[in-house]
């Protein structure tokens, strides 16, 4: 809504003006609708992203997760959708002010309900991300809810001086195949 002020939580700015940021380089995946731009971020609301108010590029350290929460999504229709056509992007990144945390324990004096965290309860994370693009951290690493690793979910206005963001490559997804691999 135009001129509305988002308050933050004190206790949370606090918390993450407590952390060190960390530098991220390396490979990531993205899983897109075919044809979309690998690089262009979303702005619905999502386990990390407050809807409207600032794009998101959520990513994955590890390839397999990111067809898992893509994967996951699919799976909630009643019947597998079979005309969707995606493409798997890897991505070189490079950041310079990102928040990590380790594992989803280190969430939890956020105010994460860790016993909820791969259900769609995600006010809280929501709140973490706001009050870290406030801060003007330029994303979080952040453990996956479908998968054993992390996730790089990116704040692109906020990327700055010393970032990189290039697509690598991009392929399209089999879904049946990746069906068959998970079982």
């Amino acid at each position: 809504m135009a001129g509305e002020v988002r308050l933050h939580d004190r206790a949370i700015l606090d918390a993450l003006e407590a952390i060190d940021p960390v530098a991220f380089e390396g490979p990531v995946w993205r899983v897109t609708s075919f044809g979309r731009d690998a690089l262009r971020g979303g702005s619905a609301n999502g386990r990390w992203s407050p809807a409207g108010e600032f794009e998101v590029l959520y990513t994955s350290l590890v390839r397999n997760s990111a067809l898992s929460e893509i994967g996951y999504r699919l799976s909630l229709e009643p019947i597998w959708p079979s005309r969707l056509q995606h493409e798997i992007h890897t991505i070189e990144v490079k950041t310079t002010r990102t928040l990590r945390f380790a594992d989803v324990n280190s969430l939890s004096g956020l105010g994460v309900d860790i016993t909820q965290y791969e259900s769609f309860s995600y006010q809280a994370t929501r709140a973490i991300a706001a009050a870290a693009h406030f801060l003007e951290f330029d994303g979080l690493l952040v453990p996956s809810a479908r998968a054993e690793c992390a996730n790089l979910v990116l704040f692109l206005d906020r990327l700055g001086e010393g970032s990189r963001l290039e697509v690598l490559k991009s392929e399209p997804i089999d879904w049946d195949n990746w069906r068959n691999s998970q079982r």
